[in-house]
């Protein structure tokens, strides 16, 4: 039995379809999400997460249905950590007590055991030092950083991150990694996000979802095999490139097209891959400067 299972999974609000028939089942260590903006990757993130219902198909979480009794719900949730990509704070409370008043809606009951608990996962993501500070007043990655905090109270069975790094400065980047590398070892976590070198970095797996269906699913590896021998460096721009930018050394990076004249052929990253497999989607995606 896989920790999540989502079989035939649609979703529509009001007349958009949001995803259709989607089939994904996934255990311990990190699946990265990949899609441009309207794929679908937070109404799929909030289906598991069960935040909202499928209006079609089967959806199981640790062996239990999300859909049904009250009992399965708050076991299912229990051992559930979500990161949304946007979390409201009251504007009145520190770091410290917002982690625990998300304790508190966990069932943690046990006072000495909830703050045991809050101040672990503050230290985890490095912010006991700002605890007692209001969360208005912290940056906008410490407050990021808060987010994560009450997504971790608990190690939680299942992890799902919306753009985690979302605010993150380099450091800050490394360290999630390496707290999401020891976390993946005993959880199932979806991490769905824009930046590519993250998922390359932490995923296995890697999922591309476009039009609300998935297009990709299976080894990183592999998605970047995909790309060999469509990737080049170039002294000159490729007009007819699906993507094509300079670098800092003053050559063109070309993914797709016809390589322009004097090219050389380069190995392809994973944002190449991933942009190659959205095809006239990708236009969309910004590349990067």
């Amino acid at each position: 039995m896989n920790t999540v299972e989502l079989h035939g999974v649609t979703k529509s609000f009001g007349r958009t379809r949001a995803l259709t028939d989607v089939d994904l089942t996934f255990d311990r260590g990190v699946t990265g999400l990949l899609g441009p903006n309207g794929a679908g990757k937070t109404t799929l993130l909030r289906i598991v997460a069960t935040s909202i219902a499928a209006d079609k198909g089967r959806v199981s979480l640790l062996g239990r249905d999300p859909g049904g009794s009250h009992d399965d719900v708050t076991a299912i949730r229990r051992q559930l950590g979500y990161l949304p990509q946007e979390l409201g704070y009251p504007g009145d409370m520190t770091a410290f007590g917002f982690v625990e008043y998300v304790a508190v809606l966990k069932e943690w009951n046990d006072r000495q055991r909830r703050l045991a608990e809050v101040r672990r996962v503050l230290a985890l993501v490095d912010l006991a030092e700002l605890a007692t500070k209001r969360v208005t007043k912290l940056s906008g990655g410490q407050r990021r950083r808060v987010a994560l905090a009450q997504a971790l109270i608990g190690d939680p069975r299942i992890l799902v991150l919306d753009e985690p790094t979302t605010g993150l400065d380099p450091s800050q980047r490394a360290d999630l990694r390496r707290t999401l590398s020891v976390i993946a070892n005993d959880c199932a976590v979806l991490l769905s996000t824009h930046q590519t070198e993250d998922v390359a970095a932490l995923c296995e797996r890697v999922v591309v979802l476009a039009g609300g269906t998935i297009r990709f699913d299976g080894p990183v590896a592999d998605l970047i095999a995909t790309a060999e021998g469509l990737v080049w460096l170039s002294d000159d721009p490729a007009p007819d490139a699906l993507a094509s930018w300079r670098t800092g050394t003053g050559r063109h990076h070309v993914v797709g097209g016809t390589p322009p004249l004097g090219s050389v052929a380069t190995e392809p990253t994973l944002e190449d891959a991933y942009l190659l497999m959205l095809g006239a989607d990708a236009r969309n995606v910004r590349a990067p400067a």
